[in-house]
């Protein structure tokens, strides 16, 4: 009896009790990151161990007995909040809280509160949970674990994207660059290469980089040259007291280890060139052909971070951060090459190319909070990237040349040595602004952004030489020599070329919020951009060959020296004379046959896009989101140019002007709190880029590519339909699964086509009225073990994609002119640059921390399939690109606080880098084949 009463009067207690208990509920924002949610952050009763944390929304509810306390709101690396408090039984009381950084912090914590806001993965796919759009990240935790050095190989780890190996073409959804856009901090980017579109990715190393971001569904605010997706680079910010770390590293690459390295004459070991203000004509007097040593392959690195925040006493904030950096590898590739037309051209079974890289890398970004409303941000950036290149082609004696004169079978050998450098500075000035009118409850959000642009790409001094019977170089007998092959004068030859891109781009959003479940977006993008473009050859014309013998082929200078040039048609004794396709115009002295010349190929490109968008957010119900625009721009394409080798009825110039308009839909409706349901169905454009309308002709060693004015005139651009739909289950803060299916048709699309002709140059063509691109995605991040914790030891993820492209060839394209006509000889064909598989997979390992040691270890698989690199035309087949696996390790070591020892092992499998061309009679012809190596690197960090 006494137990019933006891049990009773507990009974009644804990119902007196919790009757006397209300909730306190609300929302922990992040004034850094602009009022974003803050997940987990602390919230606790003052004095008691009532609390709780927030959610990855930040969303907190605790219940508290009634009467009167102190809240008590802290997070890691911010300032600590009290509040007091006045619980009534029953009821719930709503109280939000925005936290900023704390002024008093050390430097571990900032570090951390800098990861969880800005470049951790749970905090990036609580972005993506909460986007109103598809959208995926990949953030600056994920690539240090992962071992990703630069933004072409961080977005190749995110679903439907896939990286070309042995170079930085980056595919999104099967499409290439052209169907890409590029941007940092939301503003455009540059390219830094005539045969691109979009920035080399691989400029952009990791410690510039706070997250990598793939929009592949078209939102109102994008430019409306949208396809495959926008690529945006958010570059790094720092809040706190201030840091410094140093770090260097070293690596050697198993094909180039022990090779004896060559590069240009005339270039330093830091990427730069220093004759770019000399007259070509007087770099080719005055500097020879032979390349020089390169030193030891070895790879080596050296960089540094730096940031500190200044606090005023209004309340205002400016916080630096600077990084400068320095990186340079060796690559050795050696097999075949050949140059296959319509028929055999030219055949290298034995080739060898040394490659020299550099980047440097400079960027310095300030942040002026000027309240928690009020926010602007100044980056520049600096980017040097430099490629060295030396190939000997056919040095075993075995090339062949169809157009040989001594020899067709063997002997024929090329060496090509090549500078390019690419300059490319970024400026950008970006602000935001919240305003609030609380007797109307209107809420006003303004976001913007101006950037200044510039590229200098530059191939200085190219030094290309022929030579026959080569094979008499090896036989030891000094009495059988090689000689020049000089079918023409430019066989060997010095080739300068020059791009200046100069681009002014602006964004602008106002975000009007009339209600909670309303908000309308109204914004304006704006893009001029001018690329010039000049290049001049100089060609070797040796007077009489079967007088000049190479008696020492590694020694072409004494041969091509200043006091063998012919001058006066009536010099006796001299070797060859200098030769140009322009000379100086006007000049009568018939008698000098060694003279400057002016541009042999040059042309102007002018664009100009001027867009306005209006959009609307509209919250139908608490799971369903609807959010429709349209967006109507303005587009206007120039150029103009002055090429050799085109019909003299062209008209040197092409220009349109078109205004598209653009309707896009994204819906969201939420299944459950972690469960998405998103579709996307958009209009968009494809225009053509300068590099594809000029007829330039760029001659590489084993193949030419070219441009078609044609491409601007009707029609001039390409119509884009565009369906999406994806499901995401976010299963917890940092696991994810998720499928989508998407299609794509694509009217009047453009593709690279090699010509069916002897010339065989690849050239640019619309070579369909429709095509079609179907694809299904899949992605899982998984956490395998957990500690006692809650802290993962041990996670893997793996995204695949499958796609299915289609166009129905138009069997003959007319053109103004020979030169802009081709034809197929079947009626559909798979778009270039598509591979049906893309995979990705990663596994993570990071035990419980020893003491002082903490280490993670991770393996990174990545795989493409096959694909077209360029349409055959006529009989001729398709040049593919074979699928390629690649496997990365990477074991980081933390000891203590400072200091941290980094080992990677990349390309582990080393697998061949082949290009084959199709052909039905001869069987898959081998175009290139060749392995890049696989880099074992080591790196020490030291943080102070």
């Amino acid at each position: 009896m006494k137990k019933v009463l006891l049990i009773a009067l507990l009974s009644i207690c804990q119902l007196i009790f919790s009757q006397e208990k209300g909730t306190v509920a609300g929302m922990v924002t992040d004034k850094e990151m602009n009022s974003e949610p803050l997940p987990f952050a602390n919230i606790f009763i003052k004095g008691t161990s009532i609390g709780g944390t927030s959610d990855m929304d930040g969303k907190y509810s605790i219940p508290v007995p009634a009467g009167n306390h102190v809240l008590v709101f802290s997070f890691i690396g911010y300032e600590t909040i009290e509040k007091p408090i006045i619980v009534v039984a029953g009821k719930t009381l709503t109280i939000n809280q925005e936290l900023g950084a704390s002024q008093g912090v050390a430097l571990d914590e900032v570090e951390i509160k800098g990861t969880t806001s800005k470049e951790k993965s749970s905090a990036l796919l609580l972005e993506q949970k909460k986007a109103t759009v598809i959208k995926e990240s990949i953030g600056a935790e994920e690539l240090s674990q992962k071992g990703v050095s630069d933004a072409a190989s961080a977005v190749s780890k995110i679903s439907g994207v896939s990286k070309q190996e042995g170079s930085s073409n980056v595919y999104v959804r099967g499409l290439g660059d052209r169907y890409l856009n590029t941007t940092m901090n939301g503003l455009s980017l540059p390219s830094n290469d005539i045969a691109k579109k979009n920035i080399d990715l691989g400029l952009f190393p990791s410690d510039i980089i706070q997250n990598v971001s793939i929009s592949k569904a078209y939102s109102s605010s994008f430019y409306g040259d949208f396809a495959a997706g926008n690529i945006d680079i958010s570059s790094k910010e720092y809040n706190g007291n201030g840091f410094f770390d140093l770090n260097i590293g070293t690596g050697v690459n198993s094909r180039a280890a022990g090779e004896n390295f060559k590069k240009s004459e005339g270039t330093g070991q830091f990427g730069f060139y220093n004759r770019y203000q000399h007259n070509p004509f007087a770099v080719v007097l005055s500097h020879g052909i032979d390349p020089v040593d390169a030193g030891n392959p070895i790879n080596g690195s050296i960089g540094f971070n730096a940031g500190k925040s200044f606090e005023f006493k209004n309340g205002s904030r400016l916080s630096l951060f600077g990084t400068a950096s320095f990186d340079r590898s060796f690559q050795y590739r050696e097999g075949p090459l050949v140059d296959y037309t319509n028929v055999f051209k030219k055949v290298f079974p034995n080739s060898k190319e040394y490659e020299y890289s550099t980047t440097t890398t400079g960027m310095l970004s300030a942040t002026y909070r000027i309240n928690s409303d009020h926010k602007l941000k100044y980056t520049s950036l600096f980017l040097n990237n430099s490629s060295d290149q030396t190939g000997y082609y056919g040095y075993k004696g075995l090339g062949q040349n169809r157009d040989a004169l001594i020899n067709t079978d063997q002997g024929f050998y090329q060496m090509n040595v090549q500078f390019n450098q690419d300059l490319v500075f970024v400026n950008q000035i970006t602000g935001e602004h919240k305003f609030y009118n609380d007797e109307e409850r209107e809420d006003l959000e303004l976001t913007w952004g101006i950037g200044y642009n510039n590229v200098y790409a530059h191939e200085p001094d190219r030094r290309r030489i022929s030579i026959e019977n080569y094979h008499l170089a090896l036989d030891n007998n000094t009495a059988t020599n090689p000689v020049f092959f000089i079918n023409n004068s430019f066989d060997n030859q010095r080739y300068f070329q020059k791009i200046i891109d100069e681009e002014l781009n602006s964004r602008v959003n106002l975000a009007y919020k009339p209600t909670e479940k309303l908000t309308f977006n109204f914004g304006y993008n704006g893009r001029t951009k001018q690329r010039n473009f000049e290049n001049i050859r100089y060609g070797y014309e040796v007077l009489d060959r079967n007088a000049t013998p190479i008696t020492d082929v590694n020694n072409l200078d004494a041969l091509f020296d200043i006091n063998n040039i012919q001058f006066f048609q009536n010099q006796s004794g001299k070797l060859f004379r200098l030769d140009v396709f322009n000379q100086i115009p006007g000049y009568n002295g018939d008698n000098i046959v060694s003279l400057p010349g002016v541009n042999e190929n040059e042309y102007v490109g002018d664009l100009s896009i001027h867009a306005g968008y209006v959009s609307s957010e509209i919250k139908a119900s608490d799971r369903l989101t609807l959010i429709p625009g349209i967006r109507l721009e303005s587009f206007t394409q120039e150029v103009k140019y002055d090429v050799i080798n085109i019909d003299p009825s062209d008209p040197g110039a092409r220009k349109v002007t078109e205004t598209f308009f653009l309707p896009n839909l994204n819906v969201k409706y939420s299944l459950t709190e972690d469960q998405n349901l998103r579709f996307n169905f958009s209009k968009t454009v494809s225009v053509p880029e300068f590099k594809e309308v000029a007829p330039f002709i760029y001659e590489g060693i084993g193949q030419r590519i070219a441009g078609n004015p044609n491409l601007l005139d009707d029609p001039s651009f390409s119509e884009i339909y565009n369906a999406d739909i994806k499901y995401e289950w976010f299963m917890s803060r940092d696991e994810l699964l998720s499928f989508a299916t998407f299609f794509k048709q694509i009217n009047d699309p453009i593709n690279l086509v090699a010509e069916s002709s002897a010339a065989g140059n690849q050239r640019y063509f619309r070579t369909s009225e429709s095509a079609e691109v179907f694809g299904l995605e899949i992605e899982t991040r998984k956490n395998i073990i957990k500690n006692e914790d809650e802290e993962t030891q041990l996670s893997a993820g793996f995204n695949f994609t499958y796609m299915y492209t289609n166009q129905d060839l138009i069997q003959t394209i007319q053109g103004g002119s020979s030169q802009f006509t081709t034809s197929f000889n079947r009626s559909s064909d798979k778009l270039q640059g598509a591979s049906d598989i893309l995979l990705n997979a990663n596994l993570n390992y990071s035990p419980t921390q020893f003491d002082n040691y903490k280490p993670i270890a991770s393996l990174v698989f990545s795989y493409y399939s096959d694909r077209i690199s360029a349409l055959g035309a006529g009989t001729l087949g398709n040049i593919i690109e074979k699928g390629v696996p690649t496997l990365d390790f990477v074991w980081k070591n933390k000891f203590g606080e400072n200091w941290e020892l980094n080992l990677s092992a990349k390309n582990l499998l080393d697998p061949s880098i082949t290009r084959v061309r199709e052909d039905k009679a001869l069987g898959d012809i081998i175009i290139s084949d060749f392995k890049i190596g696989s880099t074992i690197s080591l790196g020490l960090k030291y943080k102070l």
